[in-house]
């Protein structure tokens, strides 16, 4: 009598992750990024509010600049805000210094219309901390040398204005001029390069700060500051304090600036900032998807229930081409032996369909089921399993032919 072992079977299980396991593994990263996203807008939020206002005569808050104000109308100098370069041209003459907090705003239409209105009129123009390009429109004789954090610095210039302030918090922006005239005033230098530049035009004159700090509510009775400030706002009866406003009709697109001229500084680098979260991100939730991993059952499943379950499956995908080829392959499988090929000329169509050919008799038939089309519709896919069974039986011998297992150990 002999006994039969059975091998234990395997299976081979699918790591790929279902979407709860996905939402599990990538609910953390989201709660972080909501978190991240929702405090970035409460620090804006936050921090505009504190830019409320910055550099408005109207403004007491710690950027604001009303203390100022409030000191030249004690002298009598009264001060009259404009928003538009319309205002502004209109308001320059002799006894008006016309103050603008941010020319690096001021498009190049706008920076010409200020260009032509202020060198006829005779008055004063103060530029706070402008920038290379509107310093060439507003002052074409000097040049934006560099820039640094301001600072507290000494007049170091004979101007009378600036050795009365003395030390002040300018630095900032700083500046040369190209022009020899004796009549400019270069002070408070930084490195070589003046923080501030009074530049005579015509019977008035301009002057250009490398910093508005010293206008500031919070820093106004600190060093010389206000004396300063006083000193060169108040030399006329009138102050224009134009604050540009992008609700201005001259301040939309000349047409000149490109996409990334209207993009605010810093930009790119904040870009890249988010790229490199994102990728650091992915590495750290990243889980690497290894080869399938073979596990014993823990009970006997019945053939037959595993392929009916795995037939349910293709059913379910309508994967007909992928049950179709499994069909032929372990057809091809169980026949070579029967035919005397090696398992490695089994899937090989130039040996196994002639040696199949000698027991049907009909090569392109044979050729046409083991190595055949894809079945159009399910009709078909039954069609081709019959006629492989059909085709197995055939070749199979039957049991009065078979050897019996006397003659096996005979």
């Amino acid at each position: 009598m002999t006994s039969t072992t059975t091998a234990p079977r395997t299976v081979t299980t699918s790591l790929s992750p279902t979407a709860r396991q996905v939402w599990k593994r990538t609910r953390g990263l989201l709660v972080a990024t909501v978190i991240l996203l929702v405090g970035a807008l409460a620090i804006a939020v936050l921090r505009s509010g504190e830019q409320h206002g910055a550099l408005d005569p109207r403004s007491a808050d710690r950027q604001g600049t009303r203390a100022v104000a409030e000191l030249l109308a004690q002298r009598g100098v009264d001060t009259t805000v404009v928003t538009t370069t319309a205002e502004a041209t209109r308001s320059t003459a002799p006894d008006t210094t016309l103050l603008v907090a941010r020319p690096d705003l001021l498009n190049g239409r706008q920076l010409d219309a200020l260009r032509a209105a202020t060198v006829p009129s005779d008055g004063r123009t103060v530029l706070l901390a402008p920038g290379a390009a509107s310093v060439s429109a507003l002052a074409p004789t000097v040049e934006t040398v560099a820039t640094d954090s301001p600072r507290t610095v000494a007049p170091q210039c004979s101007a009378p204005y600036a050795r009365r302030a003395g030390e002040v918090d300018l630095g900032g922006l700083r500046y040369r001029t190209t022009d020899r005239d004796a009549g400019i005033d270069s002070c408070y230098p930084v490195d070589g390069a003046a923080s501030l530049l009074r530049v005579p035009v015509g019977d008035g004159d301009t002057v250009i700060t490398g910093s508005s700090d010293f206008l500031h509510n919070a820093t106004l009775d600190e060093q010389g500051n206000a004396s300063l400030a006083l000193q060169i706002l108040g030399s006329r009866e009138h102050l224009v304090w134009y604050l540009p406003s992008p609700t201005d009709p001259a301040a939309e697109a000349s047409g000149d600036e490109s996409m990334a001229d209207l993009l605010p500084p810093g930009w790119l680098w904040g870009a890249l900032q988010l790229f490199l979260a994102a990728v650091f991100a992915a590495l750290w939730r990243a889980r690497r998807l290894g080869p399938l991993v073979p596990e014993r059952l823990p009970v006997s499943v019945p053939a037959a229930e595993t392929t009916e379950g795995r037939a349910r499956l293709y059913r379910l995908a309508d994967a007909r081409d992928s049950a179709a080829a499994a069909l032929r392959a372990a057809t091809r499988d169980r026949v070579a032996p029967l035919l005397g090929l090696p398992a490695a000329e089994a899937h090989t169509p130039e040996t196994l369909v002639p040696a199949i050919a000698r027991h049907s008799g009909d090569l392109s038939s044979t050729h046409s089921l083991l190595f055949g089309p894809v079945p159009p519709d399910d009709a078909a896919l039954v069609r081709l399993a019959d006629e492989l069974d059909d085709l197995e039986r055939r070749i199979t011998p039957s049991p009065a032919t078979a050897p019996t297992d006397k003659d096996r150990t005979s």
